[in-house]
């Protein structure tokens, strides 16, 4: 595999400190081994790959999904658990500016439709993913970003159909969340839930449809012949359609199409213990809120039902064991300022991972153009639970040569275009996180 991170960001290492693993008992999916055949091979147990796993096996379709590891051991099941609006990380400008404003409002609809897409997916089949929060919270770091909430909430109601609330600096304590912002915006629509349950449940799903899930089976070759033949260590898998589901966690010759595609960047996590109820009116921070603030490193939290508080912000440019410390020092820091009452608050559970960043900053759903009958879904920019799941199904319906039942914005009709710099493209992240750092962004 040619992965532009060192070897140490896909490895255990990263992960062995999640939280969600932790709250769901699961027996590991079986290897792939012999000769097997199928309609479609997913490469990829994550939300993408699961989606689309389960809508191809309920149209009848015969799948089979390929993971390296187990389901949900990507970015599907070390996420933040945000299922919202999202996924791409263009500003309205720039949207309008590359694709017109017919385009840019179709894309707001999918946004919607997505979270509409995996709560469906929740509801129709009974998965229990411990949700919390009416609706996701924007919080102000500054003066001059709360007096633009106003605005935001019209343009929120102009895009989305929504009436967005304003929460003015004075009255966040009464509303359960006390802390150094300066007013809040409620957007009402979204949750938030524990993304290895869901992603576990699409896979519980999927696998009662029909489907074959295999773990530990990393594809180490595509052959294109009479189909895909996928080699992995102990089977061979042939398959008339393929869907590569493998977003941060790709390889630049897995097909040689993604080369340059994609740009995986990391993101960190922590969750503390469970609080008691003094220790959460010390803070004064009680809301269940999915929230986020408005700066470059955005930060994302959410006091969970548990009363234990989840907190994340981006990552650092470098992985190894080195790094992770840092990264975990910078995070519990940032941690500590926002939440002062909480500083002797242990977080034993902090971790990172990969999502992946387009160079058009929109995700991408659809055929791989240098080989006909595969198609891929990448790049949902931190905002995957929800569009993830989405793009799955979108690839369901292509991979049948259907046109999809779904909105198929045509912002995500466009295939990504290749970063420059080649195996070296981390390094176009150097000038920029220092530009914000220097901010204090």
């Amino acid at each position: 595999m040619k992965r532009i991170f060192p070897a140490h960001a896909y490895g255990e290492v990263p992960r062995e400190n999640c939280y969600w693993p932790s709250t769901l008992d699961r027996e590991a999916s079986p290897p792939a081994r012999g000769t097997l055949n199928a309609d479609v091979a997913i490469i990829g147990a994550g939300f993408t790959g699961l989606s689309a796993a389960l809508h191809l096996a309920q149209d009848g379709a015969d799948v089979i999904v390929l993971e390296a590891q187990d389901v949900g051991w990507g970015a599907s099941g070390r996420n933040g658990g945000f299922c919202c609006l999202g996924g791409s990380a263009a500003s309205e400008t720039i949207l309008r500016r590359m694709y017109g404003e017919d385009a840019r409002r179709e894309w707001c609809e999918s946004e919607m439709a997505a979270v509409n897409l995996a709560e469906g997916l929740i509801e129709q089949n009974n998965l229990q993913v411990d949700r919390h929060s009416d609706g996701e919270t924007m919080l102000a770091d500054s003066p001059k970003a709360a007096r633009g909430f106003e605005d935001a909430a019209k343009k929120i109601r102009q895009d989305y159909g929504l009436e967005a609330e304003v929460i003015p600096g004075d009255q966040l304590a009464q509303n359960g969340m006390r802390g150094a912002f300066h007013g809040a915006l409620n957007i009402p629509i979204g949750f938030a839930l524990n993304p290895y349950k869901y992603a576990n449940g699409l896979a519980d799903a999927a696998r009662a449809a029909g489907v074959r899930i295999f773990g530990r089976s990393p594809v180490q070759r595509i052959d294109q012949a009479r189909g895909f033949s996928l080699q992995t260590p102990e089977a061979r898998v042939q398959a008339k359609r393929l869907i590569v589901a493998t977003n941060g966690y790709s390889s630049d010759d897995l097909p040689e199409w993604m080369h340059g595609r994609y740009l995986p960047t990391q993101s960190n996590v922590l969750v503390t213990r469970e609080m008691s109820d003094a220790e959460i009116a010390a803070q004064g921070w009680s809301s269940n809120q999915a929230c986020y603030d408005d700066l470059f490193f955005v930060h994302y939290f959410r006091l969970m039902p548990n009363n234990r508080m989840l907190f994340g912000m981006r990552g650092g440019l470098f992985s190894a064991p080195w790094a992770d410390r840092r990264m975990h020092n910078n995070i519990r820091s940032h941690f500590e300022r926002m939440f002062p009452a909480w500083k002797h608050v242990e977080t034993p559970h902090s971790w990172h991972g990969l999502l992946s960043i387009a160079r058009d900053l929109t995700p991408y759903a659809g055929p791989i153009d240098t080989m006909p009958g595969a198609f891929t879904a990448i790049s949902y920019h931190g905002n995957g639970v929800a569009m993830a799941s989405y793009a799955g199904a979108l690839l369901a319906d292509l991979a049948q040569d259907r046109k999809p039942r779904n909105l198929y914005p045509q912002i995500m009709q466009t295939p990504p275009k290749k970063w420059p710099l080649g195996k070296y493209r981390r390094a176009w992240f150097w000038p920029v996180y220092g530009a914000a750092w220097l901010k204090g962004a």
